[in-house]
């Protein structure tokens, strides 16, 4: 008894030392996206001014292509729309596989910039919103920061004081209440999206997902404080050491078991739609944002994510 009593005890230590190192599951660079994703040739649920192509199209149009290590997806940046006609041709991807606690690691050379743009990297349940939706890189028009945001039934929110360096909006994560808002968390860092996030170089972001938490990180390429183990990309990695997120979302008035299920990876670029076109005038932007992508083509230049890649750990 004293011999097993000293190996379980030990064996808890062990446990509550390794509670938050994890191991890479999937690595996923250049063309190796084009096995592990899928062009999601949809109607835009937020009802943008795109037009989601197949993979086909995609890579014929040179809306998805890799080279070494770069991965590419972009918006047409050519075309003159018929106002009668299609949106702009886009992509969105969505992962083959699902997952529940895991860690994220996203290492982003570039993303897309402009006015009308509204790019995403986020997770999503099949069952919207009862599975949830976990939103890590958002925004629009080029207004920094970034927003990480949670999207759920109803019965789930956020404490109004928790452990974070960005700066909360509603707390209420429940779609039903908050016009699909959500419970969003805006970063502490303006080069955390836009031009500002492009001019530095890109960065890193990662997400933890845990059935306690969920957190949300970002580092710029510039940063000197970003942990060895996201830079490199590392097979074992250990959150305790990131350092405080800039989005943290606890389970304290929110069951996330019964709230967020499997999910799928997303990444996205719509254009205009139920919030860029919405705002497009309040950010700036000249005219009408349907017009605009309608008539400007080369406006949409620099509307592309250039992912070096992703790490997925479990």
């Amino acid at each position: 008894m004293i011999a097993s009593r000293s190996f379980f005890t030990l064996a808890s230590l062990v446990a509550c030392a390794l509670g938050a190192t994890y191991q890479q599951t999937d690595s996923h660079q250049g063309d190796g996206f084009l096995k592990s994703f899928t062009h999601q040739a949809i109607a835009d649920p937020t009802h943008g001014r795109v037009n989601y192509v197949d993979q086909t199209t995609a890579l014929a149009q040179n809306l998805t292509f890799s080279s070494g290590d770069h991965f590419v997806i972009r918006a047409d940046d050519t075309t003159v729309l018929s106002a009668s006609g299609p949106g702009r041709n886009s992509v969105r991807l969505q992962s083959n596989k699902q997952y529940t606690t895991h860690v994220t690691v996203w290492n982003i050379r570039h993303m897309p910039q402009g006015c009308a743009t509204w790019p995403a990297l986020w997770e999503v349940g099949a069952d919207w919103p009862n599975q949830g939706e976990i939103d890590v890189l958002e925004g629009v028009n080029d207004q920094s920061p970034n927003q990480s945001t949670l999207h759920t039934s109803s019965g789930c929110s956020m404490p109004a004081s928790r452990s974070q360096t960005g700066t909360a909006g509603s707390n209420n994560c429940d779609v039903a209440a908050t016009n699909n808002a959500g419970c969003g968390v805006q970063a502490n860092k303006a080069n955390s999206y836009g031009p500002g996030f492009n001019s530095a170089g890109g960065g890193w972001y990662a997400m933890e997902r845990t059935t306690s938490f969920i957190k949300v990180w970002f580092w710029s390429r510039t940063d000197g404080s970003v942990p060895s183990d996201v830079s490199s990309g590392s097979t074992s990695i250990n959150t305790d050491n990131w350092g405080t997120p800039y989005a943290f979302f606890p389970s304290q008035s929110c069951d996330l078991t019964s709230h967020f299920g499997e999910h799928n990876i997303i990444i996205n670029l719509t254009l205009c739609g139920d919030w860029a076109g919405n705002v497009f005038s309040q950010d700036g932007c000249p005219g009408n944002c349907v017009d605009f992508v309608n008539n400007n083509p080369s406006a949409f230049t620099n509307a592309y994510f250039d992912i070096q890649w992703l790490k997925i750990y479990g």
